[in-house]
């Protein structure tokens, strides 16, 4: 049987806590196991792994994960949940969570909702909100 890629995500020691908060913001979510080193989690279907790597690393911009939501309340559902009580919102639906990972947090039809009259609104967004989009587009 041929494994499918995961990611494996560094923290500074923090992988189970880690864990833990993505797993209390997706639905059916689990921590499949951990150890001093790593953990196993499973988000909605996607498997991942956390390692307990130390400071050496840090997350940036240049990878992130994307979160297509069908309405306004999935958008406002993941993007608070992510920034959590240490996050940080950044612009065009990107946040960083508590951990330093970023997260891309999109409706489903962003592609039909921008064009020449709503993309100058949508550059000045953080959270994504719809229906400021259809408002501009009509």
């Amino acid at each position: 049987m041929i494994q499918q890629p995961y990611p494996c995500l560094w923290f500074d020691g923090k992988a189970q806590e880690a864990a833990e908060f993505y797993c209390s913001i997706f639905p059916n979510s689990k921590i499949n196991s951990s150890n001093q080193l790593t953990t196993h989690f499973n988000l909605n279907g996607k498997d991942y792994m956390g390692l307990n790597g130390g400071p050496q690393f840090k997350f940036n911009e240049s990878i992130s994960f994307v979160i297509v939501c069908e309405n306004q309340e999935e958008i406002n559902h993941y993007w608070n949940g992510l920034i959590g009580d240490s996050g940080s919102e950044s612009q065009c639906g990107w946040l960083k969570d508590p951990y330093g990972v970023s997260w891309q947090v999109i409706p489903s039809n962003l592609g039909e909702l921008l064009n020449q009259s709503t993309f100058p609104i949508f550059m000045t967004m953080k959270k994504i909100i719809v229906q400021e989009l259809i408002n501009a587009k009509n």
